[in-house]
Protein backbone atom coordinates (compact mmCIF):
# COMPACT_ATOMS: atom_id res chain seq x y z
CA UNK A 1 0.00 0.00 0.00
CA UNK A 2 1.28 3.46 -0.77
CA UNK A 3 0.59 6.77 0.99
CA UNK A 4 -1.97 7.94 -1.59
CA UNK A 5 -4.02 4.75 -1.25
CA UNK A 6 -3.75 4.86 2.55
CA UNK A 7 -5.05 8.43 2.68
CA UNK A 8 -7.92 7.43 0.39
CA UNK A 9 -8.84 4.61 2.81
CA UNK A 10 -8.84 7.11 5.68
CA UNK A 11 -11.17 9.42 3.76
CA UNK A 12 -13.49 6.54 2.77
CA UNK A 13 -13.84 5.71 6.47
CA UNK A 14 -14.72 9.24 7.56
CA UNK A 15 -11.30 10.43 8.74
CA UNK A 16 -10.05 13.87 7.75
CA UNK A 17 -6.89 14.24 5.69
CA UNK A 18 -4.47 15.98 8.04
CA UNK A 19 -0.79 16.76 7.67
CA UNK A 20 -0.12 14.67 10.77
CA UNK A 21 -1.81 11.55 9.33
CA UNK A 22 -0.12 12.13 5.99
CA UNK A 23 3.30 12.33 7.69
CA UNK A 24 2.60 9.21 9.73
CA UNK A 25 1.82 7.22 6.59
CA UNK A 26 4.80 8.70 4.72
CA UNK A 27 7.14 7.46 7.46
CA UNK A 28 6.36 3.90 6.37
CA UNK A 29 6.44 4.44 2.61
CA UNK A 30 9.32 2.72 0.87
CA UNK A 31 10.28 0.74 3.99
CA UNK A 32 9.85 -3.01 3.72
CA UNK A 33 10.13 -3.58 7.44
CA UNK A 34 8.38 -3.22 10.76
CA UNK A 35 9.23 -0.06 12.71
CA UNK A 36 9.18 0.40 16.49
CA UNK A 37 6.98 3.15 17.93
CA UNK A 38 10.04 4.95 19.34
CA UNK A 39 11.53 5.30 15.84
CA UNK A 40 8.18 6.37 14.36
CA UNK A 41 7.69 8.98 17.09
CA UNK A 42 11.22 10.35 16.63
CA UNK A 43 10.75 10.85 12.88
CA UNK A 44 7.21 12.21 13.38
CA UNK A 45 8.40 14.77 15.93
CA UNK A 46 10.86 16.20 13.42
CA UNK A 47 7.82 17.79 11.73
CA UNK A 48 5.51 17.96 14.76
CA UNK A 49 7.70 18.58 17.83
CA UNK A 50 4.74 18.92 20.18
CA UNK A 51 3.22 15.55 19.27
CA UNK A 52 2.80 13.17 22.18
CA UNK A 53 3.47 9.46 22.32
CA UNK A 54 -0.27 8.85 22.96
CA UNK A 55 -1.32 10.81 19.87
CA UNK A 56 1.03 8.84 17.64
CA UNK A 57 0.09 5.52 19.24
CA UNK A 58 -3.65 6.21 18.90
CA UNK A 59 -3.24 7.10 15.22
CA UNK A 60 -1.12 3.99 14.60
CA UNK A 61 -3.90 1.80 15.98
CA UNK A 62 -6.50 3.63 13.87
CA UNK A 63 -4.36 2.82 10.82
CA UNK A 64 -4.15 -0.83 11.93
CA UNK A 65 -7.93 -1.01 12.38
CA UNK A 66 -8.35 0.31 8.82
CA UNK A 67 -5.83 -2.28 7.54
CA UNK A 68 -3.48 0.45 6.35
CA UNK A 69 -0.82 -0.78 8.77
CA UNK A 70 0.03 -4.22 10.11
CA UNK A 71 1.43 -4.70 13.60
CA UNK A 72 3.40 -7.39 15.36
CA UNK A 73 5.34 -7.97 18.57
CA UNK A 74 9.07 -8.69 18.49
CA UNK A 75 11.12 -9.05 21.66
CA UNK A 76 8.28 -7.51 23.67
CA UNK A 77 8.07 -4.41 21.47
CA UNK A 78 5.11 -3.38 19.30
CA UNK A 79 6.14 -2.83 15.68
CA UNK A 80 4.22 -1.43 12.68
CA UNK A 81 4.54 -1.49 8.88
CA UNK A 82 2.46 -0.54 5.86
CA UNK A 83 0.08 -3.30 4.89
CA UNK A 84 1.61 -5.52 2.23
CA UNK A 85 0.35 -5.28 -1.32
CA UNK A 86 0.28 -9.07 -1.29
CA UNK A 87 -3.21 -10.16 -2.25
CA UNK A 88 -5.11 -12.31 0.18
CA UNK A 89 -4.04 -14.06 3.32
CA UNK A 90 -0.30 -14.23 4.00
CA UNK A 91 2.31 -14.31 6.74
CA UNK A 92 5.81 -12.86 7.11
CA UNK A 93 9.45 -13.75 7.54
CA UNK A 94 11.00 -11.01 9.73
CA UNK A 95 14.75 -10.41 9.92
CA UNK A 96 15.72 -10.07 13.57
CA UNK A 97 18.69 -7.84 12.67
CA UNK A 98 17.42 -5.28 10.13
CA UNK A 99 13.65 -5.85 10.46
CA UNK A 100 13.15 -6.47 6.73
CA UNK A 101 10.10 -8.58 5.95
CA UNK A 102 9.22 -10.99 3.19
CA UNK A 103 5.74 -12.41 2.60
CA UNK A 104 5.14 -16.12 3.17
CA UNK A 105 2.26 -17.50 1.14
CA UNK A 106 2.05 -20.79 3.04
CA UNK A 107 -0.33 -20.99 6.00
CA UNK A 108 -0.24 -23.79 8.59
CA UNK A 109 -3.94 -23.45 9.45
CA UNK A 110 -5.08 -26.49 7.43
CA UNK A 111 -2.93 -28.72 9.64
CA UNK A 112 -3.96 -26.87 12.79
CA UNK A 113 -7.66 -27.27 11.92
CA UNK A 114 -7.14 -31.03 11.43
CA UNK A 115 -5.59 -31.38 14.88
CA UNK A 116 -8.23 -29.23 16.62
CA UNK A 117 -11.45 -30.77 15.30
CA UNK A 118 -14.49 -29.37 17.03
CA UNK A 119 -12.72 -26.14 17.99
CA UNK A 120 -13.75 -22.83 16.46
CA UNK A 121 -10.68 -20.75 15.65
CA UNK A 122 -11.35 -17.02 15.45
CA UNK A 123 -7.98 -15.70 14.36
CA UNK A 124 -4.33 -16.62 14.08
CA UNK A 125 -0.88 -15.17 13.54
CA UNK A 126 2.12 -16.95 12.06
CA UNK A 127 5.52 -15.32 11.65
CA UNK A 128 8.98 -16.70 11.01
CA UNK A 129 12.05 -15.00 12.47
CA UNK A 130 15.69 -15.23 11.42
CA UNK A 131 18.25 -13.34 9.34
CA UNK A 132 17.78 -12.18 5.77
CA UNK A 133 20.44 -12.78 3.07
CA UNK A 134 21.85 -9.26 3.57
CA UNK A 135 22.37 -9.78 7.32
CA UNK A 136 23.39 -13.46 7.20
Amino acid sequence: MNAEKALHVLKENGFKHTKQREKLVEIFEGKDQYLPVKEILQEFQENFPGASFNTVYRNLYTLVDLKILESTMLNGEQLFRLHCDTHGHHHHFICTICGKTSPIDVCPMDEVNKSLQGYQIQNHKFEVYGTCPSCH
